[in-house]
C-alpha cells in the first residue's frame, strides 16, 4: 500500500498511543520509525511498530519515570524505566549534547531500555550541534559468537558521526549478520532468509525465519565483527545493563559526544571532514564498479528521495494489524 509520509507517521503515532506512550513520546517514536522507513530500511519501520505492540503484549507495561541514577558535569548514567529505547535514548543523547556544549566532551549511559533503534538517527542529532559522537548499544542474546552456534550477544549495533561543512558523515553498522527486525519481517512475511545468516535451535545452518529466532543469528565479519559485537556488549554493560540481558529487556545504550574544539579550531575540523570525504567519493571504482560512496550516502539519497515522493510502499498485511492496534483503547494494553 502506498502511503503519503504524513499518512504513516500518523499511523505509527496513533499505534504508539494506542499502546500508551503519552502523545510527545508517540510522535518521536513514529519521527524514529518513519525515518528508517525513509531510508529504505523498512524492517525498522512501521514493521517494527508491530514488534512493540507484541513485546507489550508479552510482557505487559511495567513503566516507571525515566531516573539519572548518577550525574556530573561530564556524564551521566540513566535508568530507562523500562521504556522504550527511542525515548530513553533520545533522553540520553540530548543531555550528552548538552554536557558535551557546556564541557567540550561527555559520555552518557542508559540501561533497562529495549528497542533503541538506528543509531545513526541520535548521531545526526549530536552532528547538527556540530559534535562528534560516539554510540553503541548492546541488546537480548540472539547472535552466536564466532565459531558457535548458541546466542551470546546483541546484534549489537555500533555508529560513529562527524559534522562537516556540508553533510556529515555517519557509520552506523550492526556486528550480526542479519538483524532481528530483518529476521522478524521476513517471518510476517513468509520470506526465506539469505544464506548463511542463522543457525536453528540444533546449531544447523538455516534459511526459515522461525527457525532462526528459535536458534541464533551469525556474527558479522567472522572473528573481527565477532570481536566488535563483543566490545558493544561490554560498552552496554558500562552504561547500566546486564552481562546478558532477557529477552527484549535490559539493553544498555552509550554515547560519548565530543566538541571538535577541544582539538583545534572547529571549522578547519569540518571543512577537513568534507575535503576528506569528497577524496573518498572521487577514487577510482572498480572496473564496471559503481561512484565510491560515503557512509550515509544512500541513507541520505534514499530519504531525499521519498521526500520529493511523499511517498512509501508498506505491505497490505502491515498497515491492516498498525491499523487494528491503532484502535486499541490505551487503559487495555
Amino acid at each position: 500500500m502506498r502511503l503519503t509520509i504524513r499518512e504513516a507517521h500518523d499511523l505509527a503515532a496513533r499505534v504508539m498511543e494506542a499502546l500508551g506512550h503519552q502523545p510527545a513520546d508517540a510522535a518521536l517514536i513514529a519521527d524514529h520509525l518513519i525515518d528508517c522507513e525513509l531510508r529504505g530500511l523498512a524492517y525498522g519501520g512501521l514493521a517494527r511498530a508491530i514488534s512493540i505492540a507484541e513485546r507489550v503484549e508479552r510482557h505487559g507495561d511495567h513503566r516507571r519515570p525515566i531516573d539519572i541514577l548518577h550525574q556530573t558535569p561530564v556524564s551521566a548514567r540513566i535508568d530507562g524505566g523500562d521504556h522504550i529505547g527511542y525515548v530513553v535514548a533520545h533522553r540520553a543523547t540530548t543531555l550528552a549534547i548538552e554536557k558535551a556544549e557546556a564541557a567540550g566532551i561527555s559520555v552518557v549511559g542508559a540501561g533497562n531500555t529495549w528497542y533503541t533503534g538506528m543509531l545513526s538517527y541520535y548521531a545526526e542529532l549530536a552532528a547538527s550541534r556540530g559534535l562528534v559522537s560516539m554510540i553503541a548499544s548492546n541488546a537480548s542474546p540472539w547472535v552466536a559468537p564466532h565459531g558457535a552456534t548458541e546466542g551470546r550477544l546483541g546484534t549489537n549495533p555500533i555508529c560513529f558521526g562527524f559534522p562537516s561543512a556540508d553533510k556529515p558523515v555517519i557509520l552506523d553498522i550492526g556486528t550480526s549478520a542479519i538483524i532481528h527486525a530483518e529476521v522478524t519481517l521476513a517471518r510476517r512475511l513468509g520470506s526465506q532468509l539469505p544464506e548463511n545468516v542463522a543457525f536453528d535451535r540444533c546449531g544447523l545452518p538455516t534459511r526459515n525465519p522461525v527457525a532462526a529466532l528459535a536458534g541464533a543469528f551469525a556474527a558479522w565479519g567472522g572473528h573481527k565483527g565477532s570481536g566488535l559485537g563483543i566490545v558493544v556488549q561490554l560498552f552496554g554493560i558500562l552504561a547500566g545493563s546486564p552481562a546478558i540481558p532477557p529477552e527484549l529487556a535490559g539493553f544498555g545504550y552509550i554515547i560519548v559526544a565530543i566538541r571538535p574544539d577541544l582539538m583545534g579550531p572547529a571549522e578547519t575540523f569540518r571543512e577537513n571532514v568534507s575535503a576528506f570525504a569528497e577524496a573518498v567519493r572521487s577514487a577510482r571504482p572498480v572496473a564496471g564498479g559503481s561512484p565510491v560512496r560515503m557512509p550515509f550516502d544512500r541513507s541520505r539519497r534514499e530519504r531525499q528521495k521519498h521526500i520529493s515522493e511523499n511517498a512509501i510502499e508498506v505491505a497490505d498485511v502491515l498497515v491492516a494489524q498498525l491499523t487494528a492496534i491503532s484502535k486499541r483503547n490505551p487503559l487495555a494494553s
